[in-house]
């Protein structure tokens, strides 16, 4: 049943520029589909989601990253009663922007910006799905819905100034309203973000061999679980045993923003979208208690996984590549490849250059960075965790 709240596809604002509706598909599925067709989509594969994307076949990528975001996204919203597929738009989306290698290729990208407005990889999503996919015959970028667009915006809350330029150019032709609150759909997808990422990072430290089971059955929840799973299947497998562990971690993060979220609506009794969007608060929560815990296996992680010697190491050789390869295109635009020397033929500043550049590093996946690099320096960079 369809919450009174939820986005109706028949009530959405619509797109910058009007289209015949699709006999099959409601304008969110067309959205969530022309997301997944997107260029900077697939190139999600080769990019960082902690390790770097060639350091190990089973280690989560920003693609598989994204997906496991929009199945618990699935899960959550069609609980409460909300659109599924703009909920899954939303998540799946929620990641376009990111440069190669993670937060730290975005780190140095946002240095090398900051004369030029910085980079947000929030706001570079925008800039991707509203400009930098030309592949339609009527538009640049996706045309999506205005209710994908602001999920995409401020899924996290709202966008406080100064705004990221890349958002900023975009909402000055097409408010999103970056002041308010997103649809409950949007916030599904933020929290689910945060389920999916605290879920696999403690999977990826261990297979990384960053921290040991024993260490992670005590941290707070995981413990109450290991405990479940030793008392349910006594003498488990060592692999078994901590998987087991894991999805049970998983499900009550799932359980607990459903819950503390049902209360919330329930007390605002919400009768439109718009109710949620003024509420004032983040209306999809985790519980305090569940939070606290939670800060505690976040700093676990930053410690033990995120700044690791080996990782702390990786950074610094990968911040090099970007910090390479920013003045090369900037000195040397002969360097960009055709199609994007076209659009530098037209710009007037420095600043238009470099947002230029720096669009098309944001676009480049880890490996074809490091490609990069070599073919233009001469020097491969060594990474190697042995």
């Amino acid at each position: 049943m369809t919450a009174r709240f939820a986005c109706e596809p028949s009530g959405s604002r619509g797109r910058l520029y009007p289209e015949e509706e699709s006999e099959f598909r409601s304008c969110f599925q067309r959205d969530r589909d022309r997301i997944i067709h997107a260029s900077a989509f697939r190139r999600l594969k080769h990019k960082t989601q902690v390790f770097i994307e060639h350091e190990g076949d089973y280690f989560r990528t920003r693609l598989t990253h994204s997906i496991e975001v929009g199945q618990v996204a699935r899960t959550i919203a069609k609980t409460l009663g909300l659109d599924l597929e703009l909920t899954e738009a939303v998540a799946l989306a929620h990641d376009l922007g990111h440069t190669p290698f993670g937060h730290t290729g975005e780190d140095a990208l946002n240095g090398l910006m900051r004369p030029y407005g910085g980079f947000d990889h929030n706001a570079q999503a925008i800039r991707i799905v509203t400009s930098l996919e030309r592949h339609y015959a009527e538009f640049d970028g996706l045309n999506l819905t205005w209710e994908t667009l602001e999920g995409i915006a401020k899924h996290n809350g709202p966008v406080g100034e100064p705004v990221p330029y890349a958002l900023a150019d975009y909402n000055a032709i097409h408010d999103l309203e970056l002041d308010t609150h997103a649809s409950a759909e949007a916030q599904v997808a933020a929290l689910s973000d945060d389920i999916a990422y605290n879920h696999h990072d403690l999977h990826d430290g261990l297979r990384a061999g960053l921290f040991s089971t024993d260490e992670l059955a005590e941290l707070p929840i995981v413990s109450d679980c290991f405990s479940e799973v030793d008392r349910v299947y006594p003498g488990l497998n060592y692999y078994r045993r901590r998987h087991e562990a894991l999805r049970r971690f998983f499900g009550r993060l799932v359980a607990d923003v459903i819950h503390v979220t049902q209360a919330n609506l329930a007390a605002l009794v919400p009768q439109t979208p718009a109710d949620i969007r003024g509420a004032g608060r983040m209306m999809v929560q985790f519980s305090p208690d569940l939070w606290s815990k939670l800060k505690v296996i976040r700093e676990f992680l930053f410690h033990r996984m995120y700044r690791a010697p080996d990782v702390v190491e990786m950074r610094a050789q990968v911040s090099d590549v970007i910090n390479t390869l920013f003045p090369l295109y900037m000195s040397d635009t002969s360097l960009l490849p055709k199609q994007w020397r076209k659009d530098v033929d037209e710009i007037r500043s420095d600043t238009e250059l470099a947002r230029i550049v720096a669009d098309y590093i944001a676009g480049m996946t880890d490996r074809f960075a490091l490609q990069e690099h070599a073919r233009l320096t001469g020097s491969d960079v060594i990474m190697d965790r042995s």
